[in-house]
């Protein structure tokens, strides 16, 4: 007799060759929650995938009829593809699994082990990344920005695997469109338990988390949690002001004293490209503001599911 159930949801996008050996993971950790009464329920959510990694999740439904698998019309992101797979949760807590292994499905069961003791947020926080360069670099850029201007206590190496308990679910599902979820969850104020790991290589297909990707979530945390790019336009805009004043008292002390050379051309036309490149680029940081405004609006569904298997 089951007295608790945890609800796996995976994002599923080119991941052919790595699920056969999640499948398995799963199943083998399936026994060991047992053993504590806790019932798994699978979801799994294919984001739009191209490869073969529908047909392999269709085979794993063909051996077990309650794995929950949702489609989608086409690539929608991982963020907005899990919020999908949370509106499918009926457990007592809820995590993410990432189907390219990178995250070891193994920690589940320590993670488990810490939620039945009564911690409602345990987290796997990274120590160390086996990703390229360019990816570990734009990483610790990320996080230190991160607890600089967002969360000043959120985890140096940043995690993606967490145990939620089923407190978290409405404010996850009502999140805004643009809200990036795994800061929104931290963000919630839960305490929460740390498991440290060390990050394994990739070892099948490539990640398709892109550069573009990369920034449009750096853009979504810093602009859906922070006012911090609004006060930074407001102090540039200050001391640009402070700035221009005392140029002016200068020019009027400099004409009264009849020191003002002639040739003025070049420090005219420099103060006004410098000053329109700074409006132009502070009316792009307010125009990111509004778009999300509008996105809000606009009532554009989050993603479009396509069947539900």
């Amino acid at each position: 007799m089951y007295e608790k159930k945890l609800s796996v949801v995976v994002p599923v996008y080119f991941n052919e060759g790595s699920l056969p050996k999640l499948f398995d993971e799963l199943l083998a950790l399936e026994q060991k929650l047992f053993e504590r009464s806790v019932a798994l329920e699978l979801i799994f959510v294919d984001d739009g995938s191209k490869d073969g990694s529908l047909t392999r999740l269709l085979e794993f439904k063909a051996l077990r009829p309650d794995v929950k698998l949702i489609k989608l019309t086409r690539n929608f992101g991982a963020v907005h593809c899990s919020k999908t797979g949370f509106k499918f949760v009926t457990g007592d807590a809820f995590m993410i699994v990432a189907a390219d292994l990178q995250d070891p499905p193994s920690l589940l069961v320590e993670m488990v082990d810490r939620w039945l003791a009564g911690s409602k947020f345990v987290i796997c926080e990274r120590l160390t990344r086996q990703d390229p360069l360019l990816s570990k670099v734009y990483s610790k850029i990320y996080y230190r920005l991160l607890r600089i201007f967002v969360l000043r206590d959120f985890p140096i190496g940043g995690y993606d695997m967490a145990l939620m308990d089923k407190a978290f679910l409405p404010h996850l599902i009502n999140s805004s469109k643009s809200v990036f979820t795994p800061i929104l969850a931290y963000w919630l104020g839960y305490t929460p338990e740390v498991i440290k790991y060390h990050r394994a290589a990739r070892e099948h297909g490539k990640s398709r988390w892109t550069f573009s990707k990369k920034v449009n979530a750096l853009l979504d945390v810093f602009l859906g949690f922070s006012i911090s790019p609004i006060r930074a336009i407001s102090a540039v805009g200050a001391l640009v002001s402070l700035g221009s004043f005392l140029y002016g008292i200068s020019v009027v002390v400099g004409a009264i004293l009849g020191h003002v050379p002639v040739q003025g051309f070049p420090t005219i036309v420099a103060l006004i490209t410098f000053l329109q490149g700074l409006m132009i680029l502070m009316l792009g940081v307010i125009g990111e503001y509004l778009w999300r405004i509008f996105d809000e609006t606009n009532r554009r569904p989050e993603t479009v599911i396509e069947e539900v298997f």
